[in-house]
């Protein structure tokens, strides 16, 4: 195996942490369609359920980066692939809502150190003219995740048919859970054949065996430039004071951590797990159906692999600014064509769709036929007060499917717009950006802060997301998220700096006096 080749390989098994974090997202949009009226969960619960381990993650986020650079990036990476494996295992077996939201802030502990430790590792045995593309690989085994997930949901929803015996809606969410399992352990055995991080070595202080692993991922001729700078740049370090929390605020790092913590929030702010979680509640809300919604989903998320291959063939010939502004000026766009279809919506039940009905108390919607709701929230409002939430709960896509008028074309293209623009800018480059962004000796620190930062932003979007649906309507919350992208954007023309084709020790020395 060459060091190119070599390298490649140790950073796809690191990325892998992020392939668990995109199935167990793309999963639970599944799941809820069958959990949600099995435990009779309302829209908080159900937002607590999904959003329970991006509010694990945040708080595994602030301390995964500080801990590993005391025992090793590699320690914890072996833990957290353990910590996903138990969490399938209790998802799978949960017998309350209680047991599932705790289950899955077990997931929440490991989906936050490993989104923390993969770009950190992955940027300390990278060069400068790969890392862009590497650091990415995250990204892409996070939408390799969804696929896999979307596209085991809708294998699952495809055989939990009347005639099959083996699955049922009682089990078939626990399945959809418990397959997490496979991945898991797969992820666990892989990565003992990673070697620890040389940057982190040189932390330290074991110098000869950072040297050993720098020669073997980058050769002897590359691996003495690495050497070099990252020597000289160890004894710049040399005289300073160990490291606090408060010195992350010091003014030579204060434009960087502004920076990080503006495209951190903008990451997840306008929506983007919102949709990925959701994604199967989402298509319902336009009518499709159930069946279609799951197929939307691995639709979805094959756009997502296609268009983070963009990416990773762009982001270390582009640069990192151009596909933040572009991606992000597309994302605003597609969320505001989501909310005027959704605007233009209107519901109606006829007495003959009613009557086809097959779910029991059917024949309590009859003295709504005909009559015309021109708001999904005043629509679902009064179906839930009729059936009661568990019965709509279940039945939510039969019932939107029938009643629903609506450009389901535009929606669609504004969710797979919205997704493409997120796959090739904020979603890798976010976390290439943070890798680069941090001298050595705060990286851990300062990308802790943020993506405890990010994580809190996604788990409220998450929660609320439900919610808003239910309250301010499709239109109004996806117009939300729109708006705050079309903000993001200018605020990112004006204080985005570009870090493409230079070393992590060049990126400090500029950044730091800035």
């Amino acid at each position: 195996m060459n060091n190119k080749t070599y390298t490649l390989f140790i950073s796809f098994i690191v990325a892998l942490g992020g392939f668990l974090f995109g199935f167990d997202a793309g999963i639970i949009s599944g799941v809820m369609s069958y959990a949600g009226s099995e435990f009779n969960l309302n829209e908080i619960q159900s937002g607590w359920v999904v959003s329970a381990p991006s509010f694990a993650a945040m708080f595994a986020m602030l301390f995964s980066g500080r801990l590993s650079d005391t025992i090793g990036r590699k320690k914890i990476l072996v833990f957290v692939a353990f910590l996903y494996a138990i969490s399938a295992i209790l998802s799978a077996l949960a017998i309350s809502y209680q047991m599932l939201y705790l289950a899955r802030i077990i997931g929440g502990i490991a989906f936050g150190a490993a989104l923390v430790l993969a770009p950190i590792y992955i940027a300390e045995i990278s060069t400068a003219e790969n890392r862009g593309k590497l650091v990415s690989l995250q990204q892409l085994n996070i939408v390799f995740g969804f696929f896999a997930a979307f596209l085991s949901n809708y294998f699952f929803n495809k055989y939990n048919t009347v005639d099959n015996v083996f699955l049922t809606d009682k089990n078939v969410w626990r399945w959809m859970l418990g397959v997490e399992l496979i991945p898991a352990i797969a992820y666990f055995i892989l990565l003992f054949f990673v070697p620890k991080s040389p940057r982190w070595l040189y932390l330290k202080g074991r110098f000869e065996e950072a040297k050993k692993v720098i020669h073997k991922i980058h050769g002897t001729e590359r691996g003495d430039i690495e050497i070099l700078e990252i020597e000289e740049n160890i004894h710049a370090d040399k005289n300073k004071a160990v490291l606090k929390i408060k010195d992350i605020l010091k003014p030579s790092l204060r434009f960087i951590l502004v920076v990080g913590l503006i495209v951190g929030v903008l990451q997840q702010i306008t929506g983007i797990n919102a949709v990925y979680f959701y994604a199967t509640s989402i298509f319902k809300q336009t009518g499709i159906g159930t069946d279609a919604a799951f197929s939307s989903g691995v639709l979805l998320s094959t756009i997502s692999v296609v268009f983070t291959f963009v990416a990773i063939y762009l982001i270390d010939k582009m640069g990192r600014r151009p596909l933040l502004l572009i991606g992000t000026a597309g994302i605003a766009v597609s969320l505001l064509l989501c909310a005027y279809g959704f605007n233009q919506a209107t519901y109606k039940l006829s007495k003959e769709k009613i009557n086809q009905f097959e779910f029991s108390n059917a024949d309590k919607l009859l003295p709504l036929a005909d009559k015309l709701y021109k708001s999904d929230v005043n629509f679902k409002n009064e179906i839930k007060a009729t059936l009661g939430n568990k019965v709509y709960s279940k039945n939510d896509g039969v019932i939107l499917e029938a009643a629903t008028t609506i450009n389901a074309n535009l929606i669609l293209i504004g969710i797979l717009g919205f997704i493409a623009c997120f796959a090739f800018s904020l979603g890798p480059v976010m976390w290439v950006l943070l890798s680069e962004l941090y001298p050595l000796k705060y990286r851990g620190l300062a990308i802790g802060i943020i993506a405890f930062i990010n994580s809190l932003i996604s788990s409220l979007v998450q929660l609320v997301f439900p919610w808003e649906l239910s309250n301010l309507g499709n239109a109004f919350t996806f117009f939300i998220f729109g708006a705050i992208a079309f903000i993001g954007f200018f605020i990112m023309l004006k204080i985005l700096p570009e870090t493409k084709g230079k070393s992590l020790e060049e990126l400090e020395s500029e950044l730091t006096s800035k």
